[in-house]
Parts: structure tokens; sequence; C-alpha cells
């Protein structure tokens, strides 16, 4: 495959930007610029064409440039709608209205800019509604770019040592620069263990629980029977605000929100990527009186939300176009995104089969990951130890070679769009098994 122009672009932007990227973690190999994006394809500079399943990290729920949500944002420009600055605008509150018709589980919402403003928001909204400094995240759980959650995802298990279960693992920071100080504040433990969420619980002044509903940074761990309505009866026992990180769940498996299958409430839950089909938005809500902290006449409890572009009008005139698609379209798209997720599943365990590899497939509706080990993962040590990081990233490069784009790091998760194909499926698994019999 020739990358050659792909190479040189990087090179060029290296010597303007450290690393070459504006987020470093895009930074993998094989190193390809893409210039284009268009339904369930995207290409290089080279002009090789990949049939998508990164999606951008998974917020193009309707494919690259969708035509109705691109028409919204450019009617939006030709009608004046600019950022004001100043007051409300009505295209906030049609947002406003249409999120919270969506997700009727929140009282209240407000809305950001990325998924990682909204999860610094509810840190802030949960201390000072509970009066305490304490959080609870996941282990390989990914909660934004902030002090309080940039630790523990994809960590060696040399560096948090052997499954505990009344016990909390070591803080293992993403990022350089970090105050010490946080690592006191903020307990990692495994997710689906509610024997350690009980144990923190009894042991600190704990202001929230802060996790992804399902595990989708380390692909698509999903959890236990029971397991979410625990959280929700230790939280009430203990008086913790539950936060669900749906940033990645929220709209891809269902128009309510992954809370809307699971049948639990949270107190708050952040919002992102396909809300605005890859337009930079995201987005905060829950009950009333947490949410509105935000407008507190009392100063000591008021809770600060402020940003230039929070709510910029082009990003909401995405967001107000993609709802408004997804509940025109509701009761067929996602029947078909679970039909095409179903195809694909089938046909990458019968490969697997056929081919002798030992490996699983874990999905969620439309987003998928193969494990190269003999049972789906419940937590992240489970999937350390069991998991040949080896055989995916080969796995991820090979096919990559055929022009099926898996983001080239182990276990993240693979995204089918409103605009894939069965043809797009089929084509996806002769190029798997190909790679499978080679590899």
């Amino acid at each position: 495959m020739n990358l050659s122009k792909s190479a040189a672009l990087f090179a060029e932007n290296r010597r303007f930007i450290p690393g070459g990227m504006v987020s470093l973690n895009r930074k993998v190999e094989p190193e390809i610029a893409f210039v284009r994006g268009q339904g369930a394809h995207v290409w290089d500079a080279d002009g090789n064409r990949y049939i998508d399943y990164h999606a951008g990290f998974a917020p193009y729920f309707l494919g690259h440039a969708d035509k109705d949500v691109d028409a919204a944002v450019h009617r939006a420009l030709d009608d004046g709608w600019t950022l004001m600055g100043s007051g409300t605008t009505p295209w906030e509150g049609r947002m406003a209205e249409l999120f919270l018709q969506c997700v009727p589980t929140l009282d209240r919402m407000q809305i950001t800019t990325t998924g990682s403003e909204a999860t610094y928001h509810a840190l802030r909204l949960a201390r000072a509604y509970t009066g305490r400094d304490h959080i609870v995240v996941m282990q390989g759980g990914y909660n934004g770019w902030h002090d309080d959650v940039a630790c523990n995802v994809m960590t060696p298990l040399e560096q948090i040592g052997p499954r505990v279960s009344k016990g909390e693992y070591p803080f293992v920071p993403l990022t350089a620069g970090m105050p010490a100080a946080v690592a006191g504040r903020v307990h990692v433990l495994n997710f689906n263990d509610l024997d350690a969420v009980a144990w923190a619980f009894e042991k600190y002044s704990v202001a929230c629980l802060l996790t992804e509903p399902i595990l989708q940074n380390i692909g698509i761990v999903k959890p236990k029977p029971g397991y979410l309505e625990g959280l929700r009866n230790l939280c009430d026992k203990h008086g913790v605000v539950l936060v669900f990180d749906e940033v990645k769940t929220g709209f891809r498996h269902a128009l309510g929100g992954y809370q809307s299958l699971c049948g639990v409430r949270p107190d708050l839950a952040t919002f992102g990527k396909a809300i605005a089909n890859g337009y930079p938005l995201g987005a905060i809500g829950g009950r009333k009186e947490i949410m509105d902290l935000f407008d507190c006449a009392d100063p000591k409890k008021r809770v600060l939300i402020a940003g230039t572009y929070n709510g910029h009008p082009l990003t909401v005139a995405a967001a107000i176009a993609t709802m408004e698609k997804l509940i025109r379209e509701k009761d067929t798209l996602y029947p078909r995104l679970e039909a095409l997720g179903a195809r694909m599943e089938a046909g990458l365990t019968k490969l697997l089969r056929e081919k002798d590899i030992q490996a699983t497939v874990a999905r969620q509706g439309s987003a998928f990951c193969v494990y190269f080990m003999d049972h789906l993962p419940a937590d992240w040590h489970g999937l350390a130890e069991h998991h040949d990081m080896a055989m995916d990233l080969k796995y991820r490069k090979a096919l990559i070679e055929k022009g099926i784009y898996h983001f080239p790091l182990p276990t993240k998760q693979g995204s089918i769009s409103a605009a894939h194909t069965e043809a797009d499926v089929d084509r996806t698994l002769e190029a798997t098994s190909e790679v499978l019999k080679a590899l």
C-alpha cells in the first residue's frame, strides 16, 4: 500500500506541531493521513479508500458527511446563526428540548464543547452537591483528559498488581504534570465489582462514582446482570452521586442512552460524539436539584459553567439535525444497525471457528470488538490477563492493508454507522477471512 504522501504530510506537520498531530491519542502505526470521508468510507492522502470502522473514535453514527446534518449547518450559516456570547439563543433552547425529549430520564441539561468538559462539570456538580471531595472511577474506563480522570485505562498489570476485591488499585496517571495530591482523592476500582465499591464507600467520603455503563474504551466490556442496579443501590445508601459517562454509549445504542436499556437512572450523565454526528459538542444532564447548582442563588454553592464556544450555533445546528433525524427514523434505523451488527458478529464468529483461532466477539448494537481469548472479559484484569494484544495489533494492521480501517491499537471498538451496508459488512468479512488465514 502506497503511503508516500501520508509520510510527507506527517513530516511537514512535525515541523510545526509536536508529534505532527493535534491529539496525540491519534499517534499510531501505520501513519496514515486521511483527507476525506463520505458515508462509511474514508480516503487517505495517497488516494487509498477504506471501509471505516474507527469513525473518528465513534462519533459518526450516521456516517461521514451526513447530508441532512451538513445541510442544517449550511442553513445555519446562511441564516446568520453566529456566536452571540450574550444571553440565550433560540437554537440552544431547541437543542435542549430535543435532548431531554430523547433522554427523558434527565430533568435538565447543559451544553459543552467536548465530552471531557462534560465529565469535568459532573465532578464539580457532585462535589458541590455532596460537600465531599473523593471520587471513584473504573480501571479500563476513559472519562476525559482532566486531572481527576486521566488515569488507568490500559494500565500494564505490573503497575497495578493482581486482582483485589475489597480494595483499590494504584492511581496511574496518563500524563505528566499532574499534581501528586490528585491520587489521594481518586480511587480506581475494577468494573463489575460491587464489593470493591461498597468497600470504597465505607472507607472514603465519596462525592461521586463515575463510570461508562459499558467500558467502550477497551472494546465492549458489558456490565454483569445486576451490577448497574447494585451501583444505584449503593449510591443511594451512601449519598453518592451516580454519574454515567455516555459519551460513547449515548445515542449509539438507543435514543435514550444506555440508561434507557438497562433501566438504571443515574443522577448525572454526560454525552458527546454521536449527539452531533462528528461536530464538536458535549452535554451534561441530570436531576434538577443537582443541575440547578449551575444557577444557584447562593454563591457558595453555585457551580461555574462558562465557555465562549458552549452552544456554538453551528455545532448546535448539527446536534438538532442529528437528533431530529434519529427521532424521525428511530423505528427503522436502530433495528437496521442491530441487524448489521448481528451480521458482523455472526460472520466474525464463524470465521474464527473455521480458522480454529481462539477468539470471541463482543458486541452491543452497532459497536463490536474481537478479543483474542476464549471468553468475554468482565473487567480490565480479565482482559489483560488473557487477551493476545500482539495478535490483535497484527490483525488490525493486516486489515488496514486490505482496505478495512480499524484503529490500530488493541481492544479499540469497531463502530458501524447508518451509512454502512450489508455489502460493506460482507466485504469486511471477506477481507477478514484472508487476514485470519495469513495470520
